[in-house]
């Protein structure tokens, strides 16, 4: 299928053929019949693309800001590669759509395929012949509304949330401070809620559209603007301001200040400047508010991801029935999205659309709408390139997901290893997966995983999807005949475990997770510097994990597992390779105040079959200036030292040698190249399973302990 995409790097708009995307459980997928580009959000993310590094800096502070804290929190390199990977990322445009239903997710009820929806949100809303969409960023589209009508919903939305924030009452008079696209439904949304309406904008066009719509009177900026407002409010000033225009001048907060009666609202819609001029609002006693996008549920990975609805009686409005709330004022005939349409365009044309919005074209706009007349062609695999046949004796890759780590550490490592062949990525988007087979050099991008556990010229996928997916994918790989390198964690619940431990009994496939650091170089150091040894080993791992917000997935205990499955198995893993014996029993305490979750501030004692102990000790509330992991081995008179996988010290008989330097190596390079060789050639696991399946078990133990305050014993059972 086509979609519309632009680089964030330098600004190239392309049209896209990306495979259609598979919808998931509480998503429909929507073959799209008009979408709506945004003017204002739409106009501004060209313009901010086509900026060099250092205008994108200048336009945008809050993100050098978040740059810089990531440099503070995991340094200069981690920082640049998640900086440059974000940039590299073609942009999904587009978040007001309407089409028809194809597929039904299989937790999806109330809608069949048929049936009509208009749909919301970057990201799933796109510009592009069919669309994934969450199910409380749909809803069915009223008899009597068109697909055309129906697309503005959520431009619509967003109007009416503003409405919302103001909390008008009958009769009240409104100014509204420009009169683009949603300025102009605000204005017949107000005088739908029964208000007495002005328009304020700076061209005389918008301003006596905005009478032709219902507003009661308009005027241009201007001298005799403020004694039009006052003839409009008798003198008192508006009851509310809603500001809808787009600027990085300070003129409409100041005006909307101005034209206020005291103890009026101001509700900030648009992207304006808001210098707030304190003497002016303070002496009104001014009530200021923001008005969130869509309504309640916006930017809440819950309810857009999850489809998790708030309580009725508590938000009776969120996004979804606020643009369900306009699509019945639409089939009312109380607003009319119709009037504001002054093109159209094919997705083709999507170039001659962007450069009419960006003013290029030099021609008077308003509503701007792509049309998709005929039916996509609904594959979910494109060829980026021909295809070669199997080579035997290379490890011919299929790659399962897209995400930083795969994108930063696994391909160029993959890339440059000898007898390897990039052969098919499948990720959830397509342009995601497109854009990265494209630049790794992969045969063809899928959206289907399962057309890589079908292809016959693949002996080997890494599976790099979040933790939630990964014991089920690892199962049916190994069914599929495939070799297996899986990302961290194994599993994130016990149930699943046992099915996957199950599937590779009679499995002849390689499974190696990837516990990266026991193949780092001062690790094999250490393992041989306590080589036959007849004591037990004693260890400390110190962990300066930094804070990750509560909301991110890898917290979810549904998606990422939490921390202590998502990251501790690291160090889990790390003590059982030194010791070369299981763990058998796992004590866990941590800090749960003021914000500060146990799961991410504790410390674990791990005793090991063999009687040595290691305690971990992981905390997220330092300073990231501090070295993130340092590991201290004593045994048999000898100490190990390790600084971040930069130096090692080894201490024996009063002396000390020092090995490596500034250079980090975690092993993951030498994890890897020995997955390719066990493939390829043969021999035994590079980690045994079983080890990985007792790290992972020993990580749910510790969440046991800690819920219990008991020592819990590491045990399948």
């Amino acid at each position: 299928m086509k979609q519309v995409a632009q680089s964030v790097r330098n600004g190239n708009l392309e049209i896209m053929e990306v495979p259609v995307s598979k919808p998931g459980a509480n998503q429909v997928l929507v073959r799209t019949t008009a979408s709506v580009l945004s003017a204002g959000t739409e106009r501004a993310t060209a313009e901010f693309s086509e900026k060099s590094l250092l205008g994108k800096a200048l336009s945008r502070p809050d993100l050098v800001r978040q740059v810089l804290q990531k440099i503070k929190t995991d340094g200069i390199v981690s920082a640049a590669k998640a900086s440059l990977s974000r940039l590299d990322m073609p942009l999904a445009l587009g978040y007001s759509s309407a089409g028809v239903v194809i597929e039904v997710g299989n937790n999806i009820t109330g809608v069949a395929v048929g049936d009509r929806v208009a749909c919301a949100g970057m990201g799933y809303a796109s510009h592009a012949e069919t669309a994934a969409v969450p199910k409380n960023l749909f809803v069915k589209i009223p008899d009597g509304v068109s697909d055309e009508d129906a697309a503005f919903s959520t431009v619509g939305a967003i109007a009416l949330q503003g409405l919302r924030m103001a909390d008008l009452r009958l009769g009240e008079k409104v100014v509204v401070i420009g009169l683009g696209l949603i300025g102009l439904l605000t204005v017949q949304l107000l005088k739908a809620s029964g208000c007495k309406v002005m328009g304020i904008d700076l061209e005389q066009a918008k301003v006596e559209l905005a009478i032709d719509l219902g507003a009661d009177t308009a005027a241009t900026v201007g001298d005799s603007l403020l004694k039009a407002v006052e003839e409009f409010t008798q003198g008192r000033g508006a009851d509310a301001v809603l500001v809808t225009a787009a600027s990085s001048s300070n003129a409409p907060t100041e005006l909307a200040g101005e034209i206020s009666r005291h103890k009026g609202r101001v509700v900030f819609v648009g992207d304006v400047k808001m210098e707030i001029p304190r003497r002016t609002y303070y002496k009104k006693e001014l009530d200021v508010r923001l008005s969130m996008s869509y309504g309640p549920g916006r930017y809440d990975h819950q309810y857009e991801e999850k489809g998790i609805d708030y309580p009725y009686a508590y938000v009776p409005f969120t996004e979804q029935r606020n643009m369900e709330t306009f699509l019945y004022l639409v089939q009312e005939q109380k607003v009319t999205p119709a009037q504001l349409i002054t093109h159209h365009f094919l997705l083709d044309e999507a170039q001659d659309a962007y450069k009419l919005i960006k003013g290029e074209t030099k021609e008077h706009y308003l509503g701007v709408v792509f049309s998709y007349p005929k039916a996509p062609v609904l594959s979910r695999k494109v060829f980026l390139k021909a295809s070669s046949s199997k080579q035997e004796g290379n490890l011919n890759v299929g790659l399962i997901g897209a995400g930083n780590y795969a994108k930063n550490m696994l391909l160029p490592i993959m890339k440059k290893m000898a007898k390897t062949g990039l052969v098919g990525i499948a990720t959830s988007t397509g342009i995601s997966g497109r854009h990265t087979g494209e630049k790794h050099g992969f045969s063809y991008c899928t959206t289907d995983y399962q057309e890589l556990l079908n292809d016959a010229n693949i002996n080997a996928v890494i599976i790099a999807t979040r933790h939630n997916t990964h014991a089920d994918i690892v199962v049916q790989a190994l069914a599929a005949g495939k070799h297996v390198f899986v990302e961290k964690p194994l599993a994130i619940h016990r149930e699943e475990l046992l099915r996957l431990e199950e599937a590779a009994k009679t499995a002849k496939q390689q499974v190696l997770v990837g516990f990266n650091r026991r193949f780092s170089p001062l690790a094999q150091k250490a393992k041989d510097f306590f080589q036959g040894r007849s004591q037990p080993l004693c260890m400390v791992y110190r962990i300066n994990a930094g804070f990750i917000p509560g909301d991110h997935w890898t917290q979810d205990t549904s998606e990422g597992g939490g921390r202590i499955i998502g990251e501790v198995c690291h160090f889990i893993d790390f003590m059982q390779f030194m010791c070369d014996a299981r763990p058998v029993s796992v004590s866990a305490c941590g800090i749960q105040a003021d914000g500060l979750s146990a799961e991410d501030h504790l410390s674990v004692n791990i005793r090991f079959a063999d009687g040595s102990i290691g305690s971990i000790h992981y905390f997220a509330n330092g300073d990231k200036a501090v070295a993130k992991e340092y590991i201290e081995i004593f045994g048999e008179g000898k100490v190990v030292q390790i600084d971040d996988f930069r130096e090692g010290f080894f201490t024996d008989t009063g002396s000390t040698k020092q090995t490596g330097g500034r250079s980090q190596d975690k092993g993951q390079r030498t994890m890897l190249e020995v997955f390719h060789k066990a493939v390829t050639c043969g021999g035994p696991a590079p980690i045994p399973l079983t080890e990985c399946i007792y790290t992972t078990l020993a990580a749910f133990c510790i969440i046991d302990s800690l819920r219990t305050g008991n020592t819990v014993p590491v045990t399948e059972n």
